[in-house]
């Protein structure tokens, strides 16, 4: 049974302060007329009913999730008492679906990525689950990305030459300086790691049993429908670790293995992505919302409800929002959400 979970627990704090911790980047519409986790939620339905579309999030954006996503059993919104990173949300979420269909197959998926070529990617999704539910149960495959350009702000997942579909992944690697970024993309030997991946779910908690400590502190908890099921899982969720799923299970298992996706994947991470799907005009400006530009060009805006005029304005960004407004140097619009903190 192909099931998907789809992460939409974060903060996004680089998209600050258009994204805040009360409405984060996957609640909103920043390449379009839908929001982010819309977008995803929209994708997954060409593949699995929406009885079989999970969402994972924390209590607080619980509301959004129902507004954003209408047609969601409430069933399918399983909620983390707090944030505890990858490793236990993901954990949580396989043990809460393993209740409901026991021999599931599970595409985990991020809520804020933008993909291009739906069609591409919900091939790829089934090719995944075919090869996990009829070839190879035991394996954690991952979708990693043809890399077009020397990125240093994703990790690479490096894999073995085959001549096959589903390679073997050899190792995971951090993000690394552009030197090392030209070089991978130079082997063909890299992917980028997307953090999408699709497992059998009683593999994965095998896997998360003989990796993970949190196993253990998760393991027996009520049932789902049982009334005390909430009040038991926040009692203990705090104690287990906070930490990656990459760390600790995908750079330990032997079962790794990769499919390369070419479908216009972009986890739009930053102010400066937004240059990848909004059209520039004729003078460079990248512009979303009511704004005009006189001799102003390479700037990037972004409006709120109030129309912003540019005057012989070169090279910077705007950003507004309805309770701050950040106007800077076009070249250091990705260290705006450091100003978050002061």
């Amino acid at each position: 049974m192909f099931c998907a979970l789809i992460m939409a627990g974060g903060k996004g704090t680089r998209f600050w302060p258009k994204s805040t911790e009360d409405m984060p980047k996957q609640f909103l519409n920043l390449i379009g007329e839908k929001t982010m986790i819309q977008l995803t939620y929209d994708r997954l339905l060409e593949v699995i009913p929406k009885e079989r579309i999970f969402v994972v999030t924390c209590k607080k954006y619980k509301t959004l999730v129902e507004k954003q996503l209408e047609n969601i059993p409430d069933r399918n919104i399983i909620i983390e008492p707090e944030g505890r990173n990858t490793a236990p949300c993901i954990l949580l979420a396989t043990l809460y679906i393993k209740q409901i269909y026991k021999d599931a197959v599970v595409a985990v998926l991020p809520s804020d990525h933008a993909i291009k070529d739906t069609h591409e990617f919900c091939n790829i999704l089934n090719y995944a689950n075919e090869y996990v539910e009829k070839e190879n149960k035991k394996a954690i495959v991952t979708i990693g990305i043809t890399p077009n350009r020397p990125e240093t702000g994703y990790g690479y997942i490096k894999f073995e030459n085959s001549d096959t579909k589903v390679l073997k992944v050899e190792k995971f690697v951090e993000k690394p300086n552009i030197e090392k970024a030209i070089e991978y993309l130079n082997s063909g030997m890299y992917l980028w790691n997307a953090g999408m991946f699709i497992f059998d779910v009683n593999n994965m908690l095998k896997e998360l049993e003989a990796n993970y400590s949190g196993y253990t502190i998760l393991k027996d908890l009520p049932k789902i429908e049982e009334s005390n099921y909430n009040d038991e899982l926040s009692k203990v969720y705090s104690e287990c670790e906070a930490i990656s799923i990459d760390y600790a299970v995908m750079e330990k298992s032997k079962n790794i293995y990769v499919i390369p996706g070419n479908f216009g994947w972009d986890d739009i991470g930053t102010w400066n992505s937004l240059e990848r799907y909004i059209k520039k005009d004729e003078n460079e400006n990248i512009l979303n919302g009511k704004v005009l530009t006189f001799n102003s060009k390479n700037n990037i805006v972004y409006s709120g409800d109030k129309e912003i005029i540019l005057l012989d304005a070169d090279n910077i960004f705007c950003i507004d929002t309805d309770d701050v407004l950040v106007i800077g140097n076009r070249n250091t619009i990705n260290k705006v959400h450091e100003l978050r903190k002061q």
